[in-house]
């Protein structure tokens, strides 16, 4: 596997540090529990990270020098490819594979450059489409100007494309992509740290108590939910993810939100708590009665596994792979993006206790049957196997 700016390692929270380094790692994880051995290539963006680090039984990251050895933000990071598929191939030589799991779309440019030499099938996850990004962004679109075409070109150069959801199936359809080289694989979530029973935190409120969790960037939609918070006198909004607690003033985006509860006389109805960690992101699942997720748009959504998986009703935005993950009114509701009245009016229905009980024993049924990273990592496997054995007919060798 190849994930640039993602590794399973990183502390999640971070801008760039979500749900792409949560579902290598698991997925990872999970295909070597399957028998699979694992190397996960990443850029090493610490001076002191290892050469090699072992992650899992079976799996091994591997951090290549590719531009400096500190943080970039990803969107910074084009420069520095050739680099890391320079260093990718030396390791792909010394230690061949069968098949390449790129992950995002500046991995799938080292990928398929690294992968070109030894012929071996590269298999892409995009993760998030430039076309989709430009859209719902306009001029605050970050990526660099070559993304997009980066990505039609990856549509043709890949063995396989594995899309997350029937959404961006149809974008990438849309795009040029081969019919029959698209495999529709959803993310997952680790039902067993994931689950309605196990410790919570306490809340010393009697309002509903609604959890907003991932990275602070304004496509996820915050704004909007302090905006309904602040409509809905009964409830109280946790929202996790940022630097730090110690450090939440550094970021702009987490003072932007700060003096949006202020400004909307809701701010003690709002608690930030910064990063938080895995196990203690289940707990602090476990202890809402309600997980939000109300992005402008987003790729997949792996937040809403985890509330459901925690037997936790969720509210969320209609886009992406919630459409795919979320039924509404059956496991969740839906809203639509960027509507604070909707979604003001959805937290009030969210006040009926039964209503949620009803919702989230349905959303744990639905992802034990479909959503488990077991479920994930077989359909990926099955994807893998296809790819490898048609790559081999191509090749003369079968």
């Amino acid at each position: 596997m190849v994930s640039e700016h993602a590794s399973p390692l990183a502390v999640l929270g971070g801008v760039d540090a979500g749900g792409q380094n949560v579902h290598v790692g698991e997925l990872a994880r999970h295909l070597a529990q399957m028998g699979v051995d694992v190397d996960v290539y990443t850029r090493r963006d610490d001076p002191d990270l290892p050469r090699v680090a072992a992650f899992a039984p079976g799996v091994l990251v591997h951090h290549l020098d590719a531009g400096p050895a500190e943080a970039v933000p990803k969107d910074r990071l084009l420069p520095h490819m050739p680099a890391m598929a320079r260093e990718l191939q030396v390791r792909l030589d010394a230690r061949p594979v069968e098949l390449v799991h790129s992950h995002f779309w500046m991995s799938g440019l080292a990928a398929v450059t690294a992968a070109s030499a030894s012929h071996t099938p590269v298999v892409h996850t995009f993760h998030a489409l430039g076309v989709v990004k430009r859209r719902h962004q306009g001029a605050d679109d970050t990526s660099p100007p070559e993304r997009i075409g980066i990505e039609r070109s990856l549509l043709r150069e890949c063995d396989a494309i594995i899309a997350t959801c029937s959404d961006e199936r149809r974008e990438l359809l849309d795009l040029g992509a081969r019919p029959e080289a698209v495999h529709v694989v959803p993310c997952g979530v680790d039902a067993s740290t994931f689950r309605p029973n196990g410790p919570s935190f306490e809340w010393r409120t009697r309002h509903l108590r609604v959890l907003a969790a991932g990275r602070p960037v304004p496509r996820k939609g915050v704004a909007e939910l302090i905006a309904a918070v602040a409509r809905v006198p009964d409830v109280e909004l946790v929202v996790a993810g940022g630097p730090p607690l110690d450090r939440l003033g550094s970021d702009p985006e987490l003072v932007h939100l700060h003096g949006l509860a202020r400004s909307l006389g809701c701010s003690g109805r709002v608690r930030f708590v910064g990063a938080v960690g895995r196990r203690a992101m289940a707990d602090l699942a476990r202890s809402a009665d309600v997980v939000a997720c109300t992005p402008w748009y987003e790729p997949f959504g792996i937040v809403p596994l985890e509330a459901m998986a925690s037997g936790v009703p969720v509210l969320v935005s209609g886009v992406g792979g919630m459409l795919d993950t979320v039924v509404h009114d059956v496991t969740g509701l839906h809203v639509r993006p960027r509507d604070v009245n909707g979604i003001a009016a959805a937290l009030e229905r969210l006040q009926d206790p039964e209503l949620r009980r009803r919702l989230g024993r349905a959303g744990r049924k639905r992802v034990t049957e479909h959503f488990t990273w077991d479920r994930v990592a077989r359909a990926t496997l099955d994807a893998y196997q296809r790819t490898v054995s048609a790559s081999r007919v191509l090749g003369g060798v079968a």
